[in-house]
């Protein structure tokens, strides 16, 4: 009580005097205590954090809100507030806490040495004006060998004033403390009480595996021994921790707490987690890899209900239908198309169709080698999509080299099954079975990168599912791209609408050829920028050779005709292997920022670390999540992100500009995209000025739509 009041009274006595009526480091004995905000001006109306720090002298701690089996938590006792919007110590946002043994396996705590920062919001009214000072006691158990009560007085003055005014040193200390907080477990978990156990189930979980890293349950209340020793196992359902129950604290309603994943390099993450209590273990998913970072994905992200697998397989087949209206995918379904053209023209319905349950076997073949690729590198930790395919130089590539071959076929420089040698007549012979099963294997792998709105949800909702329903959706991806050619082969009476054979046909397949060789062209700007110049270079001179082996190979003739055509062969490997050898052996570049489009639009390179920098200084943030080789990501750029009135509006509104560069392999940015629960790029997030929190953009912008959403976020941020 002495101590108490002889605290009172040192408080008070700063308060009197004027130039200590701002915030003060108090070394309460073996901890130096301070109040902090993350504003020197604030806003009338505007939510701010505060936070109590506090620097703990070595070899003493202090306790978690729930201390363990002995201790006390931090608490605030405020003097008479300036306003009624004070929060007391019971709002802290508290940080993961450590595990403090007492006797080992008898008596475990639980709380923090060192550095602690508890953040909390506070409400500046609508009507304030001038300063506001804040002033209290922190109350608090601290401890080594022996524990001590101490008090601090602490005491914090904030302007009101028209403009925001951010302490930057305090703001990253607190925007620092609020990302390393838990946060929500966006899945499903539930607790089954066995006897003297708590079986506590987590689904879906995704991330390395359990095996790698420690986990534990950190419980808000005491329904648990917490000395005894916590298992954790995984299986298809997901993750369970075995807990020993206390069984003078029963669980009434859920067990809730904190999930804490420790890396085996030190990092550490966690999760808020309320379990109700269940009849058995949750039977939900499990991603093929354990616990070591648990995402909330796809809808549950952005807080709407869980999509169910038949409203997800609706959303894939629609995605496959607009597919077919790609620009990646058209000139090759004209391929398809004209095939069919002719089929139709002769009247025979078997044939037809034939065709058309080939080129979907061909589609479905592909989606499948694609899901059966997501399943196997979800299971190894790694963040894949459809787009991810261009991630890799030796794809690009190869996409490149086929795109011109392509482009060389559909502009008659040579035919398939005709002018080189005959090769494929067998395939001709089948009724061109093969050819229709490999056109629609390369119309799925042309159009797999063009990620679509609809796919983007389909897909998004995937991340997380088993692998059966993951195999399902693709495959419903596949049958939407295969369904107008396939319900055109089964309906003959359709084919009456096709144009009749003619000279028409050879001059719609040379017009398609021109797209083919800009695809390659835009491959080629994704390798340069993937593997540099020098694999550009080798890429060219390997087409050059593929078309010397196709020229000599079709003018061979008389006594030289073995020579050309061994020449010709060597010529079409060599073209085919130097390219591909090079691009996969080529040091990748650097991921990040495209520096062309930094340069010139004066953006920056995305981090967490620069997004927590910049809202924490009060500015607002646009996110741009892009890739050399995403099609929406280049034409909203064109449209809409390098526009004038766009970049103007953002400078006008504090906005800065961010650019995640998807283009190489990035897993930083792969950790963002499952967060948000996006499947891949593009991305666009917009955070107003002061808030951590942003706002997901639809996929397709518009200079208006911009304009609008930067319009709203810096009324928000006035």
């Amino acid at each position: 009580m002495i101590a108490r009041l002889a605290a009172l009274l040192t408080c008070f006595a700063v308060l009197a005097t004027p130039f200590m009526a701002t915030a003060q480091p108090y070394d309460a004995g073996h901890a130096e205590v301070e109040l902090i905000a993350e504003r020197d001006v604030a806003v009338p109306g505007e939510t701010i954090y505060l936070a109590l720090d506090k620097t703990i002298d070595e070899g003493w701690h202090v306790y978690w809100r729930n201390a363990g089996d002995a201790g006390l938590p931090p608490q605030i006792f405020w003097d008479a507030p300036a306003f009624d919007d004070v929060t007391e110590g019971n709002e802290f946002i508290w940080p993961l806490p450590k595990l403090l043994p007492v006797v080992e396996g008898e008596i475990m705590d639980y709380g923090y040495d060192d550095q602690l920062t508890l953040p909390f919001q506070l409400t500046i009214p609508q009507d304030a004006t001038g300063p506001i000072t804040l002033s209290g006691i922190a109350d608090y158990l601290i401890c080594s060998d022996v524990c001590i009560p101490e008090t601090a007085p602490i005491s914090l003055t904030i302007d009101v004033g028209a403009e925001q005014v951010p302490n930057s040193d305090n703001a990253m200390k607190i925007a620092a403390a609020l990302m390393a907080a838990p946060r929500p477990f966006e899945g499903n978990a539930a607790v089954v009480v066995n006897e003297g156990d708590l079986q506590l189930s987590l689904a879906p979980t995704l991330a390395d595996t359990l095996t790698e890293a420690e986990v534990r349950f950190f419980p808000y209340e005491h329904q648990i021994v917490h000395a005894a020793d916590q298992r954790v196992s995984v299986g298809e359902a997901g993750a369970t921790l075995l807990l020993q129950a206390n069984t003078r604290n029963p669980v009434e309603g859920a067990l809730e707490g904190v999930i804490k994943v420790t890396e085996p390099d030190g990092m550490e993450s966690g999760y808020i987690v309320s379990a109700p209590v269940s009849g058995s273990v949750l039977s939900g998913t499990l991603g093929s890899g354990g616990f070591a970072a648990v995402y909330g994905t796809g809808a549950a992200a952005t807080g709407a209900p869980v999509m169910g697998l038949l409203a997800i397989l609706y959303l894939a087949f629609l995605g496959g239908l607009v597919l077919n209206l790609m620009p990646c995918v058209l000139p090759v379904l004209s391929i398809k198309a004209i095939g069919m053209v002719q089929s139709a023209s002769k009247g025979n319905a078997v044939e037809l169709r034939a065709h058309g349950i080939a080129y979907t076997l061909g589609v479905l073949v592909a989606f499948g080698a694609l899901a059966a690729a997501f399943v196997i590198l979800r299971g190894f930790g790694e963040f894949w999509a459809l787009g991810s395919l261009l991630q890799y130089p030796i794809i690009v590539a190869g996409l490149a080299l086929g795109a011109f071959l392509l482009g060389l076929w559909l502009f008659g420089v040579f035919e398939l099954g005709t002018s080189v040698q005959n090769v494929g007549s067998s395939a001709a012979s089948r009724g061109g079975n093969a050819g229709a099963f490999a056109t629609g294997l390369l119309a799925a792998t042309a159009g797999a990168p063009c990620v679509g709105p609809f796919m983007v949800v389909a897909l998004g909702a995937t991340l997380e599912r088993p692998a059966f329903d993951v195999f399902i959706v693709y495959l419903m991806l596949g049958l939407g791209l295969a369904a107008p050619f396939l319900i055109l082969s089964f309906l003959p009476q359709l084919s009456r609408f096709l144009p009749k054979p003619g000279a028409w046909m050879e001059r719609v397949k040379q017009f398609f050829a021109f797209p083919m060789f800009l695809t390659a062209a835009a491959l080629l700007v994704v390798l340069g920028q993937q593997a540099g110049h020098g694999a550009v270079g080798w890429l060219v001179a390997g087409a050059s050779l593929i078309a010397f082996g196709i020229w000599a190979m079709k003018s061979a003739g008389g006594s030289l005709r073995p020579v050309a055509m061994g020449l010709g062969a060597l010529a079409l490997l060599a073209g085919i292997a130097l390219p591909l050898y090079t691009s996969a052996t080529s040091a990748p570049a650097v991921a990040g920022t495209n520096t062309a489009y930094a340069a010139k639009y004066a953006t920056e390179a995305w981090s967490p670390e620069r997004v927590a920098e910049l809202t924490a200084e009060g500015k607002g943030v646009f996110v741009d999540f892009t890739a050399t080789w995403c099609i929406i990501c280049q034409a909203n750029k064109r449209t809409t992100l390098t526009q004038a009135s766009v970049l103007d509006a953002m400078a006008e509104s504090d906005i800065v500009f961010l650019v995640a560069d998807f283009t190489n392999k990035d897993p930083m940015i792969a950790e963002e995209l499952q967060l948000r629960g996006r499947p891949g790029v593009p991305m666009y997030l917009l955070f107003a000025p002061g808030e951590r929190e942003p706002k997901l953009l639809p996929q397709t912008l518009t200079p208006s739509l911009m304009l609008e959403e930067i319009a709203q976020v810096a009324g928000n941020g006035a």
